[in-house]
């Protein structure tokens, strides 16, 4: 029985793998993982792979996705990690046990929303050490906290950080340390425990290898290296895991003989592109049923390493089959690794197919 195509096979054994060796390094070093979910929009192929892993916390920027886990009964807290707009401040107190923000006027509206469902919710501060994504900067922190830390329906639950993400820039011994040091300096000023100190993402994973994690950081929230098994401050691969847990799958439907360059007068493509071709002399093309619509060809890479991609318009990708280690033919299924990008664009594409594979 064939298998549409375009699809994102999951597989689900080996993301599991991935996450049980992840959570088991920053364990040993006291620290605990919220996983993050988003890339794969929450899938239960993914929710499957990351129960009983050891992860203490679900973790999301969309609160559709924290529904998905919610309806997917996985008995774990979750965390949003995109503060949410004043108005969608309810449903994020509906959805989330945890919310990361960064402004007075957000904490203000989750404090009201508490107030009117009748909880308490939990928040975490994100202070911007110098990625320049979000966060408020270092030396408004204690007065931003305490000012939150007497709204009268929320508990703060600790301090957050993000890096290598805007801005790239590489977690150090030196940043996580400030972060602890604003941690105590809050709890001073408050007299709250402040206990979670989220040091950051998946880029924090090389700093905890090397040793150098300061003792206060206590949580890290993990996506692409459990996911991916990605070192993601250079994409080589994390040591302990697998990189071919997500795989694209095109099917081909165009087999054809063809020049390298295109004959004619040439100017922008589809996307305002100008491409530069090399002469290679008449090749054998491949045209699969995937595009732009559902991952970037610089975001996709074949598993064959004698198939090479070309470019991709809106709704084909055209790919060199010349010196594929398999036999193609229209009908035969070429299959890619896809970066974190790539697997996000196929993730939230609803071309695509998502079929589960293998057991946790």
């Amino acid at each position: 029985m064939n298998v549409e195509t375009p699809r994102l096979e999951i597989h689900i054994d080996r993301i599991a793998h991935n996450a049980s060796a992840v959570i088991s390094q920053c364990g040993a070093q006291g620290i605990r993982v919220a996983a993050v979910t988003k890339v794969m929009q929450a899938h239960p192929a993914l929710l499957r792979a990351l129960e009983g892993s050891g992860c203490v916390m679900l973790a999301d920027s969309r609160i559709d996705n924290l529904k998905r886990i919610a309806e997917a009964g996985l008995d774990l807290p979750t965390m949003l990690l995109r503060a949410p707009t004043p108005g969608n401040a309810p449903e994020a107190v509906r959805w989330a046990d945890h919310t990361l923000i960064s402004s007075y006027q957000t904490a203000e509206a989750l404090s009201n929303a508490a107030g009117m469902a009748g909880v308490r919710h939990k928040v975490v501060m994100m202070v911007d050490v110098g990625d320049l994504r979000e966060g408020v900067w270092p030396d408004r922190a204690v007065e931003e906290v305490s000012r939150i830390a007497r709204l009268p329906h929320l508990e703060v639950a600790g301090l957050g950080t993000n890096l290598a993400c805007f801005g790239g820039v590489i977690p150090t011994r030196e940043k996580m340390e400030m972060l602890v040091t604003l941690r105590d300096e809050c709890r001073s000023a408050t007299g709250h425990p402040l206990e979670l100190v989220s040091g950051g993402n998946s880029a924090n994973l090389p700093l905890l290898a090397s040793g150098e994690m300061p003792a206060g950081i206590n949580n890290l929230r993990i996506g692409e290296a459990i996911v991916l098994g990605r070192n993601v401050l250079d994409r080589s691969p994390w040591p302990g895991t697998r990189q071919d847990t997500v795989e694209l799958v095109g099917g081909i439907i165009e087999l054809q003989r063809k020049p390298s360059v295109p004959i004619g007068r040439t100017g922008q493509d589809a996307f305002g592109n100008t491409t530069h071709f090399t002469d290679r002399g008449l090749r054998l093309r491949a045209i699969c049923d995937l595009g732009r619509q559902d991952a970037a060809p610089d975001a996709i890479e074949p598993v064959d390493p004698g198939i090479e991609v070309l470019g991709a318009s809106s709704d084909h990708l055209i790919v060199d089959v010349t010196d594929a280690e398999t036999p193609v033919r229209v009908g035969s299924e070429i299959r890619f690794l896809p970066s974190y990008g790539g697997l996000l664009s196929a993730s939230t594409s609803p071309h695509v197919r998502k079929v589960a594979t293998g057991r946790p």
